[in-house]
């Protein structure tokens, strides 16, 4: 197994440097990567030859086009394009190529916005999506019924993992494309380098949001690789959630900021009010998460300021 070849697409996004850690520390070895100068994954025959050739034995689908709400409302026909080509290419040159054993990453946002809490698995597609991600959201769901239609009709072992909001080293601290915890740690950050005693976040703040640090996921993803499991769809995340004004407040008193004072620009959208994920079935085949939030926060907190200084 140590030796088997794996296939990591996106190894140097927030979830694929995390899983190209964690197969190091677990000493696998035969670790297959390409940058996206040499391959674009949205070319069908470039990505089919690729395959063809490597042949890995298993492949982690780790690489897509993500963002918080304003790029996803923004850019919505890239979000769609560029995501069910990139699944579309890999899931299917995989098959083609008789690679039998692929994980494909999804995002909570695959889930109704109006879901009954915590969301189980079964309720995807049981109500109408949030509006800012919704081609985002289409694309993800588009590659699990394609992973469940090739492991019904051929057999495969194609697991589809889907996490929540996902954090950590290598993650995107830009306040235009950034997701909510990132950019809430820029923005804390600027505050205590510029003495202001006030930040401002879109919404309302009440939205809550459960978080899990990105080498959890690449833990899952090891995890569940290794396995066979009946279901092909299963939700990875911490079982916790919190609002935003939380998460505010807790980077606040973490890295010592002096702000008195948290305004909401309600003029901006919340996005979906709450998305907590049930994770029992992960539990029931042996996955939880470990690493806590503040342990998590300390650890992105210092990456980010390696990339300020560096």
């Amino acid at each position: 197994m140590k030796n088997a070849k794996i296939y990591v697409a996106g190894h140097t996004g927030l979830i694929g440097s995390a899983i190209i850690r964690k197969l190091l520390e677990n000493n696998y070895r035969n670790i297959i990567t390409v940058n996206k100068n040499d391959l674009d994954l949205r070319n069908q025959a470039s990505v089919f030859q690729f395959l063809k050739k490597k042949k890995p034995d298993y492949v982690i689908l780790a690489a897509a086009k993500v963002g918080g709400i304003f790029a996803n409302n923004k850019y919505r026909a890239e979000f769609i394009y560029d995501n069910l080509a990139i699944q579309n290419n890999i899931i299917h040159g995989s098959f083609i190529n008789n690679i039998k054993n692929l994980i494909f990453l999804g995002s909570s946002c695959i889930y109704p916005r109006e879901s009954r809490q915590p969301i189980k698995e079964s309720y995807l597609l049981t109500g109408k999506l949030e509006t800012t991600n919704e081609p985002y959201a289409i694309a993800k769901i588009a590659g699990i019924k394609m992973c469940e239609s090739y492991n019904f009709q051929y057999g495969t072992n194609y697991k589809c993992l889907m996490p929540s909001n996902s954090y950590g080293i290598n993650d995107n601290f830009d306040p235009k494309s950034s997701h909510f915890f990132p950019a809430l740690i820029r923005k804390v950050h600027e505050a205590k380098i510029y003495n202001k005693n006030y930040i401002t976040l879109w919404g309302s703040g009440r939205a809550k949001r459960e978080l899990i640090f990105s080498e959890d996921v690449a833990e899952a993803c090891i995890f569940f690789m290794k396995k066979k499991t009946k279901e092909t769809l299963i939700n990875i995340g911490t079982g916790k959630d919190f609002s935003i004004k939380y998460y505010a407040n807790f980077i606040i008193k973490n890295l010592n900021c002096n702000i008195k004072k948290i305004n909401f620009d309600k003029s901006k959208p919340d996005g979906t009010l709450r998305k907590l994920l049930d994770v029992s079935l992960a539990k029931s085949y042996g996955w939880k998460s470990k690493i806590n939030l503040q342990k998590g926060l300390l650890k992105t907190y210092k990456h980010f300021l390696s990339k300020e200084s560096g």
